[in-house]
């Protein structure tokens, strides 16, 4: 209840069946009958059917009746529906003694007219006519409302759906919240259940009652339990939208070593890496434009997938244009490392990086932080990584933020990213192409470099030292002054220096 009072507007995502409903009637209860000094306001809840919104106000009820000590009164309004003249709009309020109220709407953007306080949206993914109620609630915003959205999913192209998919790439600067099944069994939903039924709770209950809701939910227990949105075709990026993000002539750089490389001395396998560096990198380096910021995303891969490292300018108009993708396969650690470390030497404004900090990948991305500082951050991806970082790579592509190469193979990469139990991730078991390699390492550089983009800048300041000599003329001393000054040595603390540090 904190969390959600304490933002403008809390957008939550949740399982079936776990009491969020009856908890939010706890919150509307006790905002309403606080004065306004306390940060009191009138109650707006709205369900999509008239059972949802009789049950809410009779919780409210409960709830007043024991923090109060008296009943309240629930009173039915009926009206005519406007728009539609053989149907009747029901309303029910609870009155407090702090002057705020407590109203259960029906789910109509018309409801909000005239409307100020706290807006409770139950079960939006059933709305009719979400983007006009959120339209409309927010609205109230104007004077200090705040606003809570809540449901279980209804397919992956549910406008519900959308709208938490903008708050996780932040095209919507909401609070967004996500509970599962699972949180609520871990944070006592069966004891709770127990001590209604007047039963003992025990572990192997838990566990049998747990599975046997999985079971009966079935295949919709992804959907109505583990929040999940059904109906997903699995597909990221259309081809559609990546080919729309191409632009010929931004470099791609290959190297490839032989195992044999690994066997050389290591003077020849640092000249070898220097000549390549030379070659085929700077002349892309000398390219880059020296005002504009840039940042770059590594996925590491030692031996049958690649490393690679992307590096994109930050435009303006904050689009990611990438400058250069470097592709590198078989080249041992300390290779890697010394190209990395020419390229990071050599990038224009050099802002911000971030490096898959995995398995070997550990070792490059341990050095780097050590040799770059907190500009770079080394990653361990995750399934929370993946739900975090990948809703901004697609936002980027969705909005036209991020120019990539008209390449083939980098093509396919992005491409293989694929969404998973609701997760867009690129799968353990990656594509593979006719020579048997496989794809998806340049997605995760790419979507590190997009995670870099966002990252705020190392701020660099410098503050000149005063000089009391100085001050005291007012300005630059004279030649005079300055060899008299000499003349007394180190007693004017100067020690016998002219001018100053």
């Amino acid at each position: 209840m904190r969390e959600c009072l304490s933002h403008n507007v809390t957008v939550i995502e949740k399982s079936r069946r776990i009491g969020i409903s009856w908890v939010l009637s706890w919150l509307a209860v006790t905002v309403a009958m606080s004065s306004a000094s306390a940060g009191g306001m009138d109650v707006f809840y709205m369900g999509y059917e008239k059972d949802m919104t009789r049950q809410f106000i009779d919780d409210c009820a409960e709830h007043a009746k024991l923090l109060v000590g008296v009943g309240l009164e629930v009173g039915e309004e009926v009206f005519p529906d406007p728009a539609n003249p053989e149907k009747t709009i029901h309303v029910f309020r609870i009155k407090f003694a702090s002057g705020f109220e407590i109203l259960a709407l029906p789910s109509v953007p018309r409801a909000f007219r005239s409307k100020q306080g706290l807006v409770i949206l139950d079960e939006a993914a059933f709305v009719d006519d979400l983007a006009g109620m959120i339209k409309a609630a927010l609205a109230l915003r104007i004077w200090g409302a705040r606003i809570i959205i809540l449901s279980t999913h209804k397919g992956a192209t549910n406008p519900f759906n959308e709208l938490v998919k903008d708050c996780q790439s932040g095209k919507k600067p909401y609070h967004l919240m996500r509970i599962t099944f699972d949180d609520a069994v871990s944070q006592g939903l069966y004891r709770k259940i127990c001590q209604k039924l007047g039963t003992e709770w025990t572990p192997e209950g838990e566990k049998e009652w747990y599975d046997e809701i999985l079971a009966e939910f079935g295949d919709d227990a992804d959907e109505e339990l583990h929040v999940i949105p059904a109906n997903d075709n699995g597909v990221f990026l259309p081809l559609s939208l990546i080919e729309a993000r191409e632009q010929k002539g931004v470099p791609v750089v290959r190297w490839e070593r032989k195992p044999a490389f690994a066997l050389q001395s290591k003077a020849a396998r640092e000249a070898d890496a220097r000549q390549f560096c030379e070659d085929r990198l700077l002349p892309h380096l000398m390219a880059m434009k020296a005002d504009t910021p840039h940042v770059f995303g590594e996925d590491f891969a030692r031996t049958c997938d690649l490393s690679v490292f992307w590096f994109c300018a930050i435009e303006s108009n904050k689009t990611k244009r990438t400058v250069l993708v470097v592709e590198l396969r078989g080249v041992p650690f300390e290779q890697q490392r010394q190209i990395l470390f020419y390229l990071l030497d050599r990038l224009p404004r050099f802002r911000a990086g971030k490096m898959d900090a995995r398995g070997n990948g550990q070792y490059l991305a341990e050095v780097t932080v050590q040799e770059y500082g907190s500009r770079v951050e080394a990653v361990m991806i995750s399934e929370a990584w993946y739900r975090e970082t990948m809703p901004f790579l697609q936002a980027a592509f969705q909005d036209a933020e991020i120019v990539i190469p008209a390449d083939r193979d980098i093509q396919t990469d992005l491409r293989a990213i694929k969404t998973i139990r609701g997760v867009a991730r690129v799968p353990e078991s990656r594509l593979t192409d006719a020579t048997g390699k496989s794809h998806g390492d340049a997605a995760i550089a790419a979507a590190m470099a997009v995670a870099a983009s966002r990252a705020e800048p190392e701020i660099y300041e410098y503050q000149r030292v005063p000089n009391q000599h100085a001050q005291l003329q007012g300005g630059r001393m004279s030649i005079e002054d300055e060899i008299e000054r000499e003349d007394l040595g180190s007693n004017n603390d100067n020690w016998g220096l002219r001018g100053s540090v």
